[in-house]
């Protein structure tokens, strides 16, 4: 299957998007990962990205688009992959249609996770990140630590992240609306869009996305 995930910060894309990649036997392509490898490989999208990354600029969609179709091409994702983090925006969700369409294959669904908005500035404000080791993660209401502000494995202090403020989640959520809501209805309109609620446990969420996706490729 050919996918792509959608949804607001905070929904877990990236949790759900590892789950159902591993479920469908498809490869997890992701904006991160994309960057990260061209631009550790030095190959020539990597360093194009790089130099505008370092002049302190946001990388053009044409680059962007031809990482993803690079990815794309490659023989792990002949059978399918699944999107994360791409496309962004109306622009390159047209892109990406093009692209495909060349290719001869066309999308199988887009997947919406649908999350309130209270519930993304409860899940990403609540976060708290021991100060000794960033990969040791709280949450003020759904894992506490023991004893408020000390992480429990280290003794460390715990923090929240400026990236985790109320102001900025809320900031993250109107840019999200703006520019990566409307791909929603740019697929709507070719009937690929498969909405389902993001809230409950990790596996909850993981096994509703299978089901929604398999009564869809049966429809």
């Amino acid at each position: 299957m050919r996918i792509v995930l959608v949804g607001p910060p905070g929904a877990g894309k990236g949790t759900q998007a590892a789950y159902l990649a591993k479920n469908l036997k498809v490869p997890h392509i992701s904006t991160g990962d994309l960057f990260r490898a061209n631009i550790s490989q030095g190959t020539t999208l990597g360093k194009l990205a790089k130099s505008y990354m370092d002049a302190g600029n946001l990388v053009p969609d044409e680059v962007t688009i031809a990482m993803a179709q690079d990815r794309m091409a490659q023989p792990d994702a002949a059978n399918g992959f699944l999107l994360d983090g791409f496309p962004r925006n109306v622009s390159q969700a047209k892109a990406l249609d093009e692209a495909l369409a060349t290719d001869g294959v066309k999308l199988d669904a887009v997947l919406d996770l649908e999350v309130p908005e209270d519930e993304v500035v409860t899940r990403i404000a609540g976060r708290r990140v021991c100060r000794n080791d960033s990969a040791h993660v709280f949450h003020v209401t759904y894992s506490p630590p023991k004893t408020e502000g000390v992480c429990d494995l280290c003794g460390g202090e715990l923090y929240q992240r400026d990236d985790d403020s109320e102001e900025t989640v809320r900031t993250r959520l109107e840019v999200y609306h703006t520019q990566t809501e409307p791909i929603i209805d740019h697929y709507r309109a070719q009937g690929l869009v498969v909405t389902i609620s993001a809230l409950g446990k990790v596996t909850e969420v993981t096994e509703r996305a299978m089901a929604a996706l398999e009564r869809g490729r049966a429809a």
